[in-house]
């Protein structure tokens, strides 16, 4: 059970996930009850199906202790959104990362227009960020129209891209950037181009 098809039954049925066996049949038969395809007036097909098995889930111990140590873990999850939406810095940084992305594809068509691409796992290697947080911050470019899929499936920054990039003046920092894994001299631009050309040799 994967995490977007997750159905929290104990929501589901109005329950605590605390709720006894007792509490358990005592709800159920009351939703099953109301939402029963042949009761007139609330009949909901869909609803009941997911009422019985939820219910079939736990009523039974074995099956009810295999649901609740993946309902805990689903709820783990939904706990480490909630940190990560209220921790104001990390969405400072997702910026500045979408910068450096930006600049890094900028210097790349600039310096090879014959070859304007770059590929997400090298991007990601480049930034040293992790390659879902790179697509999330491509996907936000792309959707910008400041980035562009090429035919080769590669990375491309695009003439809207430049004007943003040129607009906000940003620049390939060598602190932020690569010195944390890349020992490169002063010139952080030249660094990045012998790498990039490097790689393509």
């Amino acid at each position: 059970m994967i995490s977007n098809e997750f159905i929290d039954y104990y929501e589901l049925l109005q329950l605590s996930p605390n709720a006894d066996a007792e509490t358990i049949e005592r709800v159920f038969r009351h939703l099953a009850k109301k939402f029963h395809p042949d009761n007139a007036e609330s009949a909901d097909p869909d609803r009941f199906r997911q009422i019985v098995v939820a219910h079939q889930t736990l009523a039974n111990p074995e099956t009810r202790a295999g649901y609740d140590a993946k309902y805990q873990d689903y709820w783990n999850r939904k706990w480490g959104l909630a940190s990560e939406a209220s921790n104001r810095s990390a969405f400072s940084d997702d910026q500045v990362t979408r910068e450096r992305l930006l600049s890094l594809l900028y210097v790349q068509r600039r310096r090879n227009m014959g070859n304007p691409g770059m590929g997400e796992v090298e991007i990601a290697r480049l930034l040293c960020s992790q390659p879902e947080l790179v697509e999330f911050h491509l996907w936000y470019l792309k959707a910008k129209g400041w980035v562009e899929r090429l035919d080769g499936g590669q990375m491309a920054i695009t003439a809207l891209g430049v004007d943003q990039v040129e607009q906000s003046q940003h620049r390939i920092s060598p602190n932020p950037l690569l010195e944390a894994h890349y020992p490169f001299g002063m010139d952080a631009e030249k660094d990045v181009i012998n790498l990039l050309q490097g790689r393509r040799g």
